[in-house]
């Protein structure tokens, strides 16, 4: 059921990181990792399964309201989690490519060539 404002002793704004806040620009995270940074943890940080499906509830629907900034790959192997990685600022793919890039030439400088 709703509460009334006047209940809570006092209100925090509703602030997220943007993912340049909180990825380092050449790595690339789980989820469950993603889960971790959103609440100031590391990455690496031991929490029990009810903290981590709770963290969960956020994460996710951070990675999709963020998307647009974001790569993801998938999973290296079958017992593994995709990672997610910012979209700009971060090394090439393993074979060099841009997958989804939309720079041309014109974007690197090299337009007169």
């Amino acid at each position: 059921m709703p509460t009334d404002k006047s209940e809570f002793p006092e209100l925090f704004p509703c602030d997220f990181y943007t993912p340049e806040e909180l990825f380092e620009p050449d790595r690339m995270y789980t989820v469950y990792e993603i889960a971790r940074l959103l609440q100031g943890l590391e990455p690496d940080a031991d929490v029990d399964a009810e903290t981590e499906a709770v963290l969960l509830d956020w994460a996710i629907p951070w990675v999709v309201t963020n998307a647009d900034d974001l790569v993801v790959a998938e999973p290296r192997h079958d017992d593994e989690p995709g990672y997610y990685g910012l979209k700009d600022g971060g090394a090439a793919g393993a074979d060099g490519g841009d997958e989804g890039g939309d720079d041309g030439p014109a974007a690197d400088g090299d337009a007169d060539s």
